[in-house]
């Protein structure tokens, strides 16, 4: 199982949306078995699939370490399984932050996944935009890191430390790797272009060449609750969707 923490540390750049729609799209598009967990205490990933009415969540995997399949329910899409949060979990991260007795704080989440290690293909980890010990503990589970950005100051700000923070999970987890900054909302414009085309250019910020436009129907989608790809599979959106997906396989 190859694992994904979709991460940022700025709320409204696409960390739920990319995280739902690209393990819709591999689970059902290209056959993949995909595990979604949803680590922010709003819960965006679980309301969005409609699972918020599950009473065991990440929550109780973190702090109660109970076997991570009892908290592991299937979703309406063949091949994509999900783990719930609610704001109970913003309680298990103060509960395991202020607590001396527990050792290996940020390594819960990983000995919790080695339990379905093989039984799945992907696992994507939707992240709070607060950098907590749930932050900690899905960079030492995961494989690699994708961080949506939009295309403004504010957006490449927190990069610097965002890369800080995947070095210091490194000391514990040495082949994490930053596979790259994905662009989302994305404009054509004049200065969306030179902004993107500056950040390919940084050594330290890889970047994918897909990028994410902002259009009518990714908001619709995500009113009516449902993937792109399922609400409106032939617009640019679901498209873009498409394209990450491939991208993503290949490299």
């Amino acid at each position: 199982m190859e694992t994904t923490s979709i991460v940022n540390n700025k709320g409204g750049v696409g960390k739920t949306t990319t995280a739902v729609n690209l393990s819709h799209i591999l689970s059902q598009y290209f056959n993949k078995k995909v595990l979604l967990i949803d680590l922010d205490p709003q819960g965006n990933a679980t309301k969005f699939l409609e699972m918020q009415h599950h009473n065991v969540t990440i929550a109780n995997v973190l702090t109660e370490r109970i076997d991570i399949r009892n908290a592991i329910y299937h979703t309406e899409y063949e091949n994509l399984d999900i783990i719930t949060a609610n704001k109970e979990l913003k309680d298990a991260f103060e509960i395991i932050t202020k607590d001396d007795n527990i050792i290996g704080k940020n390594m819960i989440l990983k000995n919790a996944l080695s339990q379905v290690q093989n039984e799945y293909d992907f696992c994507f980890i939707d992240n709070s935009p607060y950098l907590t010990i749930g932050t900690d503990n899905a960079l030492v589970a995961s494989d690699e890191v994708i961080v949506p950005l939009n295309i403004d100051i504010y957006g490449f700000w927190g990069l610097n430390q965002l890369t800080d923070l995947i070095q210091t999970a490194r000391e514990t987890n040495p082949s994490l790797f930053f596979r790259g900054c994905l662009v989302t909302k994305y404009v054509k414009d004049e200065t969306s272009e030179e902004y993107r085309e500056g950040l390919k250019n940084q050594d330290n910020y890889p970047v994918f060449a897909t990028h994410i436009r902002d259009t009518k129907k990714m908001r619709e989608s995500t009113f009516s609750k449902e993937p792109i790809a399922e609400y409106s599979r032939r617009s640019s959106a679901a498209v873009d969707y498409m394209k990450l997906a491939e991208e993503y396989l290949k490299s």
